[in-house]
């Protein structure tokens, strides 16, 4: 058996040990190492495995250190601190109580208002998973309290969580462009206009399901205090330097995504002593849900970065990337195909799984075709932002059912959301028919 033909067969268990759920790290790992062992000890058509002991150790810590030491992943622990920090400090939910008094009069606006605080939420934590959790404790109860639509209230909040795979900072982002070796700060950008584009999209929804049926959601009678929008306006302000120091500070040459991260993370812990919404006592639980969520991350893309080694060992990716070529398809039928093999795997692994498992073949082909790997890789995150809401294993829409209890089942959540997957697919197609709602802002660099 030659090396490819191991790699494909390596591929194939590693989705087999994916849907019984085997933990991902352990997979990629696990089947990269007794691939690595078998490529070794087969070479030359004789048994010999103990040739392979060295080698595949060596591979196997040479990897794992390569990825742990480099400098770009020094910014997942940073923007994971960020974002834990300033939800310690009441600094990520400020956007939707300033929009929720704004909005809260019209038709829909308590739902414009929790997506809007969604995107807020994700502008500083970059963690999809993390904005549903806590925007559901507190936007759901709320538009549920004024009779909004149960379907309506948990969709609106599942959906606005993925924003936070979009608009930058992101972790999706980060991890692509490891393993891609392209700009992050150029990704972080061109996720920008994409997220407006699918926030704009959002609303439009909340707003015509609002239109459609004035029952779904009912305006709030309750009197406005005096003053209290510009009260509101004003207590949003660290949420809205924070993204300016981020992503004006990147636009701008100013400084690095990685030092953008660290100047926010201490301009954050500064703001939440100031204002005496952060103590020793929250700052340390903060720092322990940084550790615990980067830990986790950390050794997925380690594990990952063993298995990708693996397939360059084996040029199982090169033959792929091949036999698709000799395939002569035109860029539009590549790409509707990855996007249906994106669309299919969102439906049953995390996006970070996704991500880390079929970088290794699709990109050799995204090169051979000469496109764009930024523009890719906003067209992945979107694909990858998706499949946190479709069925049967949408992780937001669990993470919402979770918060919710009992009261609304989980297929409810799942009809809540469809009207929010088709404005997605929509979004989509307006991405990967116009590329340049992605690179305009990178190219402006």
């Amino acid at each position: 058996m030659d090396a490819s033909t191991i790699g494909i067969y390596a591929f194939g268990f590693v989705i087999l040990l994916l849907a019984l759920r085997v933990p991902i790290a352990f997979v990629l790992a696990g089947v990269a190492t007794v691939g690595t062992f078998l490529v070794y000890a087969t070479r030359g058509g004789n048994w010999m495995p103990e040739r392979a002991i060295n080698p595949t150790s060596s591979m196997v810590v040479n990897s794992f250190f390569e990825l742990i030491h480099s400098y770009d992943l020094s910014m997942i622990p940073l923007f994971v601190a960020l974002g834990n920090i300033a939800y310690h400090a009441g600094i990520t939910t400020r956007i939707y109580d300033a929009a929720n008094v704004w909005l809260r009069r019209m038709p829909g606006g308590v739902g414009v208002a929790s997506v809007m605080g969604c995107a807020g939420f994700s502008a500083i934590s970059g963690s999809s998973i993390a904005c549903a959790s806590t925007m559901g404790r507190i936007c759901v109860p709320e538009m549920l309290r004024l009779g909004y639509n149960p379907r309506l209230a948990t969709g609106s909040v599942a959906a606005g969580g993925t924003l936070g795979s979009l608009i930058p900072p992101s972790v999706l982002f980060i991890l692509y462009g490891i393993f891609t070796e392209t700009s992050i700060s150029k990704l972080f950008l061109a996720g920008i206009l994409p997220g407006l584009l699918t926030l704009a999209g959002y609303v439009a929804v909340i707003m015509w399901w609002a239109s459609r049926d004035p029952a779904a959601a009912p305006i709030d009678p309750t009197p406005m205090p005096k003053g209290a929008r510009l009260r509101a306006a004003i207590s949003a302000w660290p949420a809205m330097l924070l993204f300016a120091v981020i992503i004006g500070g990147i636009y701008g040459g100013i400084f690095t995504a990685t030092e953008a991260a660290a100047i926010s993370v201490v301009l954050t812990t500064l703001i939440g002593f100031a204002q005496r919404t952060l103590n020793l006592s929250t700052m340390w639980i903060a720092v322990r849900e940084s550790l615990v969520q980067t830990s986790a991350i950390f050794l997925i893309a380690a594990c990952a970065k063993i298995f990708v080694s693996f397939v360059a060992l084996t040029g199982s990716a090169s033959a792929v990337s091949q036999w698709v070529a000799g395939m002569e398809l035109s860029h539009i039928t590549l790409m509707l195909a990855i996007v249906v093999l994106y669309l299919l795997l969102g439906m049953f692994l995390d996006p970070i799984g996704i991500i880390v498992l079929t970088l290794p073949f699709v990109i050799p082909m995204i090169d051979n075709m000469g496109m764009d790997l930024i523009w890719f890789g906003v067209i992945v995150v979107k694909l990858l932002e998706i499949g946190l809401i479709t069925p049967p294993v949408g992780l937001n829409v669990f993470v919402i059912g979770s918060v919710v209890g009992r009261g609304i089942k989980v297929d409810e959540i799942f009809m809540g959301v469809l009207r929010f997957l088709a404005m997605d697919m929509v979004v989509l197609a307006l991405l990967v028919i116009f590329p340049i709602i992605s690179t305009l802002l990178p190219n402006g660099l």
